[in-house]
């Protein structure tokens, strides 16, 4: 980027800039007015894509900080891509540096499941293994290792991110209680979902894209989450349409 377009996009992104000089419209006149226009759409364009990107974030904030803050992260954090949903892969980074919002912990884990959902909504296609591809001998089922498909997204938080989402998008839904929650995100006919994992599941989930046999992967995760219930999770998996493969490990001769 040259040092003038670095200036234009200096001045295109931040209000309190001022207006680059010698840039001209159309006419050969000074383009003031019309940069300043040009600057507030982007502005107001971009502002509304974090809306629409975060709309927990902005019902827990608020719509007029939400405004405040998407400016303030636009001026740190320009689009670095042309295409609009790629914007906004730095927010809950963002928010998680911000002293002001220090005193709202979940913030930052929140937007990181928003930011997924989004992830899997855009996340390429894959078909997923039949409903009965786990229907193998039992003494196999530890020996298996499992693929995934792109959309399926895992997160692990420390607070009550799920059930946080789930109050503030479903009427009726039960006020948070605290507490961490780990969240499986499966896509079902082109629609994300958030799922509930039991305590552990994202660790087992983590072992098995790692590589590791179901079986190696409960142990390590049992050690943990004593608690830790291997057959719902399974059955999330295959409900939600998150594996693709089952490959069972062959016992040497």
């Amino acid at each position: 980027m040259s040092v003038s377009q670095a200036i234009f996009h200096t001045a295109l992104l931040d209000p309190t800039a001022a207006i680059p000089e010698g840039l001209l419209d159309a006419d050969a006149h000074p383009a003031g007015r019309r940069f300043s226009v040009y600057r507030n759409n982007v502005a107001v364009s971009l502002t509304e894509a974090m809306h629409q990107a975060f709309p927990v974030i902005t019902k827990l904030l608020g719509a007029q900080n939400m405004d405040g803050l998407s400016g303030i992260f636009l001026r740190q954090h320009p689009p670095s891509s042309p295409l609009m949903m790629f914007y906004g892969e730095e927010f809950p980074g963002f928010m998680a540096g911000m002293e002001q919002l220090s005193h709202i912990g979940y913030l930052p884990d929140v937007a990181r499941l928003e930011l997924a959902l989004r992830r899997s909504y855009h996340a390429a296609d894959s078909e997923p293994a039949s409903a009965d591809a786990l229907a193998v001998p039992p003494e196999d089922i530890m020996r298996a290792r499992l693929g995934f498909v792109p959309s399926m997204q895992v997160l692990h938080s420390d607070w009550p991110i799920y059930s946080i989402w789930r109050f503030n998008t479903e009427d009726g839904a039960p006020k948070p209680g605290p507490g961490a929650e780990d969240v499986l995100i499966t896509r079902v006919e082109y629609d994300p979902a958030p799922h509930l994992l039991p305590a552990g599941g994202a660790h087992w989930i983590a072992g098995l894209q790692a590589g590791q046999t179901i079986g190696d992967a409960f142990e390590e995760t049992a050690a943990q989450f004593p608690e830790f219930d291997l057959g719902a999770t399974l059955a999330l998996l295959l409900q939600g349409g998150a594996i693709t493969s089952v490959t069972i490990e062959r016992l040497a001769t």
